[in-house]
């Protein structure tokens, strides 16, 4: 095992928990952003641990492709309770717990693995509870704004802590965003780093001539608006694959790329396999699955030079100001002139994906569930 991966697996004592696993979890999933491919892939790998998951979903609907997935999986049962971060006003997230309680019961479940921290927020105290921050308004706020939260959106931030207060354990993908959220929300008990993990298992094809991007476009930390300035100064052809048009009228209109759509994870992994380089420009990065899944298939990398891309890549990729489309631009060509620093790069970027493989990040993500309980006050008084 690399080092990375065992840090991560260190900072929760894998073995050292004392606790047992849960035979049935719920874990609550979107169909909007990264969040469902982590549950997918983390879902399907703990099923050898014997761990079977419920998926409960709210949001947009998923599609029928993310349908097939999730029940091919697990079990999946959607509602129509926005996210925390599409609503309105609290009180529309008010059938949130009591759902996700009716649920536990009915369906006799261990843990509640939930992936927005709001989510927990209200549920009974009896029931072991892992809560993971993938990305939320307020860090994102302090990122791409460099600002606090707008007013109207204080309930966000006060559901979150509440959120945090009652999880047993809660996971960050990196260490950067757990500092973004000590930053904001200050101290959080049994705060864990466990860094995201890929099942990607693509070979490594033969590279062409290409740039790819892969992205939520609509969403401002994205930064796609400053890779589609740089489009217009990249000798290459820069393929833009993704979201451009958000729940919430969001628009970002491509004008320099070659704008591909949004396309299945399938499709863009095989759109990216191809890709001498790929970028992400992204301001507001938590971890990032694309410049991940990108490595895996040997491409050479271009960052945005933040936090989150140096912790985890710095030494297997090259980095630029996401704030200067020129700055991107110049870095993508000399990679694109320099063939034998592209193979270098994609061999480091290769062999730093390792680190980050998803039996690491399924064992490090058991630990925290045998950690949690392990805490939990039904388990205690039963033992």
């Amino acid at each position: 095992m690399s080092d990375r991966a065992g840090s991560a697996l260190g900072t929760l004592g894998h073995d050292g928990t004392g606790g047992r696993l849960p035979r049935r979890i719920i874990m609550s999933v979107d169909a909007v952003g990264g969040v469902w491919r982590y549950a997918m892939d983390l879902s399907d790998a703990i099923r050898a641990a014997g761990v079977e998951t419920l998926f409960i979903g709210f949001g947009p609907e998923p599609s029928t492709h993310q349908r097939r997935e999730a029940t091919r999986i697990g079990t999946l049962e959607w509602f129509a309770a926005p996210l925390d971060w599409m609503a309105g006003e609290e009180s529309e997230l008010d059938v949130v717990a009591d759902l996700l309680t009716e649920l536990s019961l009915r369906h006799s479940v261990d843990l509640l693995h939930l992936n927005l921290p709001s989510q927990a927020a209200g549920l009974p105290a009896q029931t072991p509870v892992v809560v993971v921050s993938h990305s939320c308004v307020a860090t994102w706020f302090d990122t791409v704004r460099a600002s606090g939260l707008p007013r109207e959106w204080f309930w966000q931030k006060r559901l979150n802590r509440v959120g945090f207060d009652r999880a047993d354990v809660v996971l960050a993908p990196s260490s950067s965003h757990a500092a973004g959220l000590v930053r904001c929300y200050g101290q959080i008990d049994n705060l864990k780093v466990v860094h995201n993990g890929s099942r990607n298992s693509y070979p490594v094809m033969p590279k062409q001539n290409f740039v790819f991007a892969a992205g939520r476009w609509w969403d401002e930390g994205k930064n796609g608006a400053v890779l589609d300035q740089a489009a217009a100064y990249i000798r290459w052809p820069v393929l833009m694959a993704g979201a451009c048009d958000g729940p919430n009228r969001e628009r970002l209109a491509i004008q320099h790329a070659d704008y591909r759509g949004e396309l299945s994870h399938d499709q863009t992994l095989a759109l990216m396999s191809k890709a001498a380089i790929v970028v992400s420009p992204s301001i507001y990065e938590p971890f990032g699955l694309v410049a991940l899944e990108a490595a895996c298939a040997g491409a050479a990398l271009v960052l945005a030079d933040i936090d989150t891309y140096r912790e985890l890549w710095d030494g297997a990729a090259m980095f630029a100001d996401p704030g200067d489309p020129v700055a991107i631009a110049n870095t993508v060509n000399a990679l694109a002139e320099d063939a034998v620093l592209r193979a270098e790069l994609g061999q480091r970027a290769r062999l730093r994906s390792s680190d980050f493989s998803i039996e690491a990040h399924r064992d490090a993500v058991l630990a925290a569930y045998r950690q949690a309980m392990r805490g939990s006050p039904r388990l205690t008084a039963a033992e």
